[in-house]
């Protein structure tokens, strides 16, 4: 319990914490096993030299359910944020060993909902693949955390995660206008088996892969917010 209440702490106060050993070998062998055979022609699948992923998840791939929530990440989320939080959106990233593919500074703005409605104070909207996403009143965005699962070694050379520490707490930051010479930059290594658990609002990005290592992680998002004017998350997970 005091383990997790330091973890409690860090989310808070920086943004983020890193937790080793959530998901023991076993476990992740079978995950990478179920989603090495799934069908990657559907529309929600995106496959590239530099990058494969699988928006919706938990929706495409509903084997991994099960094996995904056990006992421990079930016990994290309830002692660190209680019991009534639910997953309002879900993807898979396969960062290749070869890949040139990196990600810029930027924060999560947007959420995934079912349909676009004009309601006050959520935009400006966008739809991919017939996905739409808006992003909402900052609230929402405050409240909602991330929790990444890393089904292999991750560190600098194979696109570890970067944040800047304690960004999450200053409302919308545009990438361009970060101070280095202030900011507290950190690369967060993550062992096969661990989580890391950030805020949305939380600057991040990736580096290029340079280790020849694969970077294997599966992104899940929770909220315990209902949606306002009949809108409704388009992925929600109880």
């Amino acid at each position: 319990m005091m383990e997790l209440e330091k973890h409690k702490e860090q989310i808070t106060e920086i943004g983020f914490s890193i937790i080793p050993d959530i998901y023991s070998r076993e476990e992740t062998d079978t995950l990478i096993s179920i989603i090495e055979d799934v069908d990657t022609s559907k529309e929600n699948f995106r496959k590239s030299a530099n990058l494969f992923a699988i928006r919706q998840f938990l929706k495409e791939v509903p084997k991994v359910e099960n094996l995904v929530f056990t006992d421990a990440l079930k016990q994290v989320i309830t002692d660190i944020f209680g019991t009534d939080f639910f997953v309002v959106k879900s993807i898979y990233f396969d960062k290749p060993e070869t890949s040139n593919w990196y990600v810029a500074y930027h924060q999560d703005l947007t959420i995934s909902v079912d349909k676009k409605i004009g309601i006050d104070n959520f935009g400006p909207w966008t739809v991919k693949q017939n996905q739409f996403a808006v992003q909402p009143p900052i609230k929402i965005l405050e409240n909602n955390f991330t929790i990444r699962i890393h089904l292999d070694d991750t560190n600098e050379n194979n696109g570890a995660l970067k944040v800047i520490e304690k960004s999450h707490s200053q409302g919308i930051y545009r990438p361009e206008t970060i101070n280095f010479k202030t900011e507290t930059e950190t690369i967060c290594s993550v062992p096969a088996g661990g989580i890391m658990i950030m805020k949305p609002l939380l600057l991040h990005g990736s580096n290029r892969t340079a280790n020849q290592k694969k970077r294997r992680v599966i992104h899940v998002e929770f909220s315990n917010v209902e949606l306002p004017g009949g809108l409704k998350w388009s992925e929600r997970l109880n």
